[in-house]
Order: structure tokens, then C-alpha cells, then sequence
């Protein structure tokens, strides 16, 4: 779902700046859009300015992120995991096979996610911020 939305700086500022504790940045990200995300992003703490998710077509929810995957322009860590290993490389490259293989499959993983139980009442939770790991 990372082919429509925002992501706000704070949450992958570290892949900019102290990706080891060194000061870098994630070498997995390329270096250009690095160099770009840099110039929206105020510093490592800004939780005001937000970017596109898929900087390809971010207004449009397509398939388009994975192009921008492939060329190593995933904003989040989850985003350069997707390369990591042949099957999910695998599942990018499929992705990209054309809009309709997206769609059918994004529509698949929506049915399964409606089929996980829902916790209601005092089990369940609404996170207003999906990020807050509630301890």
C-alpha cells in the first residue's frame, strides 16, 4: 500500500543521515534520491515535512512503486527489505508486469487481511498513529 500517501521525515530520516552511527547514509538507497529526500527533509528529528511514498506517481494508486523499488527509491527500510531476497525480488518483478497483475493481487491481500479476526471491545485497538507501539 506504500503506492499512495506520505511518509513524515522522522520516520526514515536514519536511513539519510546515521544509517551505521556514522553519520551515513543507508547505502541501499540511491544516492540521487537520497541527495533529494535530503533538501525535503529539515534534519534527522523533522516530524513536520512529509514525501511521497512512491515518488514515481504519488497521486495515483498503481503500480508504479515498484519501479521505484527496483531502482533502490523506497522510502522506508520495509521498501529496500523487498529486494533482499530472491522471493520478494521475485514478487516486484511480477509486479511490474503490468497494472492488472497489481490489482489482482492487491485485491487478494485486502480479502485476506478482512478474513484475520478483528479484535473488538477491550481486546481490540485504533491506533490514531500507526507507528506508537503501545507497551
Amino acid at each position: 500500500a506504500h503506492t499512495i500517501g506520505v511518509g513524515h521525515c522522522n520516520l526514515f530520516s536514519k536511513r539519510l543521515y546515521n544509517f551505521t552511527g556514522k553519520g551515513d547514509a543507508d547505502p541501499s538507497l540511491d544516492p540521487t534520491y537520497a541527495a533529494f529526500l535530503r533538501k525535503q527533509c529539515k534534519g534527522p528529528s523533522d516530524n513536520a515535512t512529509v514525501v511521497a511514498m512512491d515518488p514515481l506517481t504519488p497521486l495515483f494508486f498503481d503500480n508504479r512503486y515498484f519501479a521505484s523499488v527496483q531502482q533502490h527509491r523506497g522510502l522506508f527500510q520495509s521498501d529496500a527489505a523487498l529486494l533482499t531476497d530472491a522471493e520478494s525480488q521475485r514478487v516486484v518483478k511480477e509486479m511490474l508486469k503490468g497494472p492488472h497483475k497489481f490489482f489482482a493481487h492487491f485485491a487478494h491481500s485486502i480479502k485476506k487481511m478482512g478474513s484475520v479476526g478483528v479484535l473488538t471491545g477491550n481486546a481490540g485497538e485504533i491506533r490514531k498513529k500507526c507507528y506508537v507501539v503501545n507497551s
